[in-house]
């Protein structure tokens, strides 16, 4: 294999054992993370559950209690090694995009490209400014842009020294809902064509799913599953992330055999085997089918129209609530009696199972405090 060949295939980025305490707090634990080149990656995760702590960690701006940070198969963080931000080469795009109000769009985007000629500058400033689109406006002053061109400069000046990764602090929390959709795709497809790999923090499930090859989903500061936005939704490795992540309906049930529960609305069959007798069922509401059934175990109690598609609320005989996703036909009213059946197996969660953090096969060195 040639040096080139090794370095493809190396990860852009690999954490492993990455931990943080503040004082009695440990906000990120024992985490392992690997994301390859040219992916766009999300961390994904409540408030508080130790996502940004990572991004500013990752990024040299926060130092870990403990673990290892490689960036371009280089060591930046890890026992006895430190390099500053600055040396990482690690673009940052905040939440606030922190541009310089008084300097133009262009001077924004070149200034932090050192080791450069006027001319080579002027150059790369100009390349990545039409990569954003933004060519036309070189000469204006961010305070006269809307808050989606804004981004764009952010991202721009990220882009502008080459980084090997570039990371994003919940970059479209500032734009109205509107907007967010139509930067945040801008923003996949100009990180798309720079070929560039990049690491999202974000509390939002549809942004992540939507913009992302691979999730890491995050909770009290241990990571629970890092997927494709697929594998997360429809084999969640957790209760949490199965819950979290996209809309879950919950059913207790009882082992019916290896492969099969007993539920309130029936008995399911099950994606993977079930070893002990009391579990729950997660049934997605777009896998929950309805019938018009006088003698069926529930009642539609409410009805959410969205155009597209709809929510139908039930209330099983049992008093539980669950809902169903259905076209945008409407063949129900309050008060129908159905009966409920599932399309497909459902994943099951024993109760007395932890929630623990998943195999992410990172390869886990014997690492030593650091500090």
């Amino acid at each position: 294999m040639s040096a080139a060949e090794h370095i493809a295939e190396q990860p852009a980025l690999r954490c492993v054992g990455l931990s943080k305490r503040f004082g009695d707090t440990l906000a990120v634990d024992q985490v392992d993370i690997e994301v390859p080149r040219g992916s766009l990656t999300a961390l994904l995760g409540p408030s508080g559950c130790g996502k940004t702590t990572m991004l500013r960690m990752i990024a040299g701006l926060v130092t870990p209690t403990a673990g290892q940070i490689e960036i371009d198969g280089r060591t930046v963080t890890g026992p006895n090694v430190a390099i500053p931000p600055e040396r990482r080469n690690v673009g940052l795009v905040f939440q606030d995009y922190a541009l310089f109000p008084h300097l133009t769009v262009a001077r924004n985007v070149g200034y932090g490209l050192r080791g450069m000629s006027r001319r080579q500058r002027a150059a790369r400033v100009a390349e990545v400014l039409d990569l954003v689109g933004l060519g036309a406006l070189a000469d204006r002053l961010p305070t006269a842009m809307s808050g989606g061109q804004q981004q764009r400069v952010a991202l721009a000046r990220a882009l502008a020294p080459a980084p090997d990764l570039v990371l994003l602090d919940e970059p479209f929390s500032n734009l109205d809902a509107a907007m967010r959709s139509s930067v945040r795709e801008e923003v996949r497809s100009i990180l798309r064509a720079a070929d560039q790999t990049a690491v999202f923090v974000t509390h939002d499930q549809e942004e992540a799913l939507s913009l992302t090859d691979r999730v890491a989903v995050m909770h009290d500061g241990r990571l629970h599953q890092l997927a494709d936005p697929q594998t997360l939704y429809t084999s969640p490795a957790t209760r949490f992330v199965a819950e979290f992540v996209g809309d879950a309906e919950v059913l207790p049930g009882t082992r019916a055999g290896r492969y099969m529960v007993d539920t309130a609305i029936g008995r399911l069959p099950t994606v993977s085997p079930i070893d002990g007798t009391d579990v729950t069922a997660v049934v997605r509401p777009e896998a929950l089918r309805l019938q018009a059934d006088q003698d069926g175990c529930a009642t539609v109690v409410g009805i959410s129209y969205f155009g597209h598609d709809q929510l139908v609320q039930v209330q099983l005989d049992d008093g539980r609530h669950l809902q169903s996703r259905r076209g945008p036909r409407l063949d129900f009213e309050r008060g129908t009696r159905v009966s409920l059946t599932v399309d497909g197996p459902v994943v099951v969660f024993e109760d007395d199972q932890d929630p623990t953090t998943v195999d992410t096969e990172v390869h886990r060195p014997d690492l030593q405090p650091i500090g």
